[in-house]
């Protein structure tokens, strides 16, 4: 019965939140798994802006393929 006899987190993970964020660290870089999940997302966010200027680019100079 490890759902209902589990120990509470919550207490720690807010002290942990705390403490990094009075050292002006930003919440969404606080997480042990922050890293691994910003990495990606930053990537694809770059990739998918840059490949959206691109095809603008192309349709401002009359193409109307991306390639």
């Amino acid at each position: 019965m490890g759902l209902f006899n589990a120990a509470n987190k919550v207490p720690q993970f807010q002290r942990q939140y705390q403490a990094a964020y009075k050292q002006h660290i930003r919440v969404w870089s606080i997480g042990s798994r922050s890293r691994a999940m910003l990495i990606p997302y930053s990537i694809l966010l770059g990739t998918t802006f840059a490949a959206g200027l691109y095809g603008m680019g192309r349709k401002v100079l009359g193409y109307s393929s991306f390639i």
